[in-house]
């Protein structure tokens, strides 16, 4: 029996010392040096910054009413979202949505600055807290430079109503329509500023808009928690009382975010991320019936990894995984955005390009062949690292109309002008106006 106490009472340091490592073992040290030098940089200015005008400016009584009134009602949203949340990262596979601008833009236009910073590290430690033991794919020291680059994105909003003379809401409802305009510009700045500060924390920096700033349905979201946010600062102005009532809408819109996602679950490629057979066929039947009523040509392309079946039976199925992601990558890195990219199930993936010539799709397949030959995908799971290069691809080309005017005629004269590559060789690229080429060549 004192054997089992024993043990009972050394276990929770056990626990506590994995969850909280000593500083030389924590995960920032592992990243680039730019990131590190960043996140060390931010989170000092922003703790500087925090306690200096916290000692030069007085912290009045009412001030901490309404700090207290943003950080509970903060807290109580986070708590009453978590059961949808905690369902949103099951199905998406991806990080907390942060909807706290409703709160921390809110103390923007009602707090002193020192407040607003002290409410946001408070709402950012109880989502770490709350939920740091569930996202073991996002570090503490993320969260952290998330939180200090928030605090520098609400000095930079405060910065614009001092530019205009505005020292909060209050004085904002006395200026009538110029101050809902010094509100619209605080709004945007503290957008535009939060979008700009998180770029140099990522470990690596996309080249394209959305990569750098996210999806537009993500930008939505934002600017949708800042208007509430102002509006909650508007109620908070005038009548304290009803700011509860932001909590209902505010949950709503957290389920909206859940029922979009869930959405995008039904018609992704889990395995690579891009779309699956049904999410690619719905959005070929939109492009195809714009092609119709517009009078204009787009491509078709059916892409199979050859040999695919060697790489599974020698490394094992999570190396052809990898493999698979990597192929995925590469295809959607040669065509433009708008470019519709699916899986159809195996080594096999399909891509349709609007608005086309039928050079340009070839050229496109050329291009998309190439950078699949350079790969060398690295496995680290397995037991021993390995890289497997020497991959390529075999491609069919056909064009809409002129080899076909439905969508399965036209993946069918795609499959054809694919399964032809493979006959005459692999690792190439074959049009359905080659095949009769093709098919002389063979007999030949």
């Amino acid at each position: 029996m004192s054997a089992n106490r024993a043990e009972a009472v050394s276990s929770p340091p056990a626990r506590i010392h994995a969850t909280a490592p000593s500083v030389h073992n924590w995960s920032l040290w592992q990243e680039k040096p730019r990131v590190i030098s960043y996140c060390v940089l931010t989170e000092s200015v922003a703790a500087f910054l925090t306690v200096t005008l916290l000692l030069q400016s007085p912290v009045a009584g009412s001030d901490v009413l309404i700090l207290l009134t943003l950080l509970g009602l903060g807290v109580l949203q986070a708590e009453l979202g978590r059961q949808v949340e905690r369902l949103r990262r099951r199905v998406s596979g991806v990080a907390h949505i942060n909807m706290t601008s409703v709160w921390i833009f809110a103390g923007v236009l009602v707090l002193p600055p020192a407040l607003t910073a002290i409410l946001t590290a408070t709402l950012y430690l109880h989502l770490g807290v709350r939920s740091w033991y569930r996202l073991q794919n996002t570090p503490v020291w993320r969260t952290v430079s998330n939180a200090a680059v928030l605090v520098l994105t609400c000095f930079a909003s405060y910065s614009v109503l001092a530019m205009f003379g505005v020292a909060g809401m209050a004085d904002a409802i006395e200026l009538g329509w110029t101050g809902t305009g010094v509100v619209g510009a605080t709004l945007i700045a503290h957008f535009v500023a939060n979008a700009l500060l998180v770029i140099p924390a990522r470990d690596t920096i996309a080249r394209t808009a959305k990569g750098l700033f996210g999806s537009p349905m993500d930008n939505m979201l934002e600017i949708a928690t800042l208007c509430l946010g102002a509006l909650n600062a508007l109620t908070l102005a005038i009548m304290p009382g009803l700011t509860v009532l932001v909590l209902p809408p505010l949950l709503i819109l957290h389920r909206g975010v859940l029922v979009k996602q869930l959405e995008t679950a039904a018609t992704t490629d889990s395995k690579t991320g891009v779309l699956n057979t049904a999410g690619w066929h719905n959005q070929a039947e939109v492009a195809l019936e714009r092609a119709q009523q517009q009078l204009r040509t787009f491509g078709t392309l059916m892409i199979d990894l050859d040999f695919f079946k060697r790489i599974n039976d020698t490394y094992g199925h999570l190396a052809g995984d990898e493999v698979l992601r990597a192929v995925a990558t590469a295809i959607t890195s040669e065509v433009r955005e708008r470019d519709i990219v699916g899986r159809f199930g195996g080594e096999e993936f399909v891509v349709l390009l609007p608005d086309i010539s039928e050079t340009d799709v070839t050229a496109v397949a050329e291009r998309i062949r190439i950078g699949i030959t350079r790969l060398a995908v690295d496995v680290p799971e397995t037991l021993r690292p390995i890289r497997i290069d020497d991959l390529s691809v075999s491609i069919g080309v056909a064009m809409y109309p002129d080899s076909g005017v439905e969508l399965q005629r036209l993946l069918d004269a795609a499959d054809t002008a694919l399964y032809t590559a493979k006959n005459n060789g692999r690792n190439q690229v074959m049009r359905v106006g080659d095949l009769g080429v093709a098919e002389r060549r063979l007999a030949s």
